[in-house]
């Protein structure tokens, strides 16, 4: 029988409010959603609210997380009953790396994130280059919404390192946006081709669980099925 406890991870600058469209597709087709609320303080208080969201489900849980959200469920993922790991457009590093460690090797001739410098310990992005960068795909009144309720993004979570890569030892599945220009394209390829993950591709920005909520629940859907 497929699992169907999904649990969402948001990444940072945003909350969990981008997922709606996400879980209103999976829950009209049976599944139990629930969404994280994390921080995005610290790496290891964001894997701890994931935790806890975890041990509310009575069944194995499929974890999906987009961008930063991708290195939370790395660790939380390790959680015994987390039974599949979903990647959309996230970072997915492995044991002893950071987001920065990732960062670090990404093109440095492509697009470029907006991000401000830092403001005591936190990250903006740009509002006047958000929707460019984030969410090109996304109506602009909505975008500019999600500019302007940006949440901050603590540098702290950025350096933490993963102690154990969850997908080294379970099944996981990526969502490539292949219009992305806050985490390139290649750089989430070679990511999800280390994890082994099942890839699918999607022509989005980055914030592909916004304007294509359906593609997203997609593949959510296919790893449910799988375990």
């Amino acid at each position: 029988m497929a699992s169907k406890n999904v649990v969402l991870v948001h990444g940072g600058f945003v909350d969990g409010s981008g997922w709606q469209g996400v879980h209103n597709e999976l829950t009209k087709d049976g599944y139990k959603v629930s969404v994280v609320q994390h921080p995005t303080l610290s790496l290891e208080g964001d894997v701890a609210a994931t935790k806890r969201i975890i041990d509310l489900q009575g069944d194995p849980v499929i974890l999906v997380g987009h961008s930063y959200g991708g290195a939370v469920i790395t660790e939380a993922g390790n959680d015994p009953n987390v039974v599949a790991l979903v990647y959309i457009a996230a970072f997915a590093p492995d044991k002893g790396e950071s987001v920065n460690t990732l960062i670090e090797g990404f093109p440095k001739d492509g697009p470029q994130p907006p991000i401000l410098p830092p403001q005591d310990g936190f990250l903006f992005l740009d509002r006047e280059k958000f929707h460019d960068s984030f969410a090109a795909d996304v109506d602009a009144e909505l975008a500019a919404f999600m500019a302007d309720s940006q949440v901050p993004w603590g540098v702290d979570a950025l350096g933490a390192t993963i102690g154990e890569a969850a997908w080294a030892s379970k099944p996981s599945w990526y969502l490539v946006t292949t219009e992305d220009r806050m985490i390139p394209p290649q750089a989430q390829r070679e990511m999800s081709g280390r994890a082994g993950s099942t890839v699918e591709e999607a022509a989005a920005s980055h914030s592909v669980y916004v304007s294509q909520p359906a593609a997203v629940a997609e593949i959510v859907k296919k790893a449910a099925a799988a375990t």
